[in-house]
């Protein structure tokens, strides 16, 4: 009586453990894991998790909308840093914002000179940095370049070559800057220089998502193919709804722009 008692103590918790299994689900352990996926094997953790998101993603039927991968970072980090990802498509579209900013305006300001970079013998250096820029009347800028006289005709290109169809005329240290009046042919330009820095900024886009990418598949003979599908397809997914951030903020300029 007392063998067969010790012989049965064990299994409550085995009956507990293979109902648990059972009613989870439970994929089985990765091939080559040091550890059972109920002792907590970090891998297999990940690997279940994964494989979930995946059947999810499979099982909707053709012609139906998907659900949104969301792959939690911490579950990837080994792989590939997805808030830096987040972050460095972030800086894009802020970058985007700052040009339309201080660059495409229909009424040019003071401000709007002060970040131009000149180019000099030492360097490159913001406008406002070289010159003291002032506005004398609504149709003339001026730029005093008394503190840096040997960069006037640098900074003189730099206005000229800005993109803002600005003609700039050079008097001694002086730089004269008539403001253009806002013709219809003044505006449509405008837009068109938004739409060429759009461009320019989903390229710098794509390059973001391209080193992203290629950071996954290096450990593609590390991990699961589901799991490097599902990553592929979140990175897509953050640069997707990145450039359609860009095309709304160049819908808003470009209304704004031809009025």
């Amino acid at each position: 009586m007392a063998l067969a008692l010790r012989c049965l103590r064990p299994l409550p918790s085995l009956l507990h453990r293979s109902s648990f299994a059972m009613a989870r689900g439970l994929p089985q352990a990765a091939r080559g894991c040091p550890a059972p996926l109920l002792e907590g094997c970090r891998q297999c953790v990940q690997h279940m998790l994964l494989s979930r998101q995946l059947a999810t993603k499979k099982a909707k039927g053709k012609g139906q909308s998907q659900a949104k991968v969301n792959i939690s970072a911490a579950l990837v980090e080994d792989i590939i840093n997805l808030e830096e990802t987040s972050e460095d498509m972030q800086a894009v579209i802020e970058a985007l914002k700052e040009d339309f900013n201080r660059n495409l305006n229909v009424r040019t300001s003071p401000g709007a000179l002060d970040h131009i970079t000149v180019m000099t013998k030492d360097g490159k250096f913001p406008l406002n940095q070289l010159g003291q820029i002032s506005q004398k009347s609504p149709q003339l800028m001026v730029v005093n370049m008394t503190s840096f006289p040997e960069s006037t005709a640098a900074a003189a290109k730099a206005i000229r070559e800005s993109g803002m169809n600005l003609n700039p005329e050079v008097d001694g240290t002086v730089i004269r800057v008539p403001v253009p009046k806002v013709t219809r042919e003044h505006r449509e330009s405008l837009a068109k220089l938004a739409k060429q820095s759009t461009n320019k900024s989903k390229e710098a886009l794509r390059k973001v998502r391209s080193k992203s990418i290629t950071q996954v598949k290096k450990f593609k003979n590390k991990v699961s193919e589901d799991t490097i599908w599902l990553l592929e397809k979140q990175i897509q997914q953050m640069a997707d709804e990145a450039a359609t951030e860009m095309d709304k903020l160049l819908a808003a300029k470009t209304k704004e722009l031809l009025g």
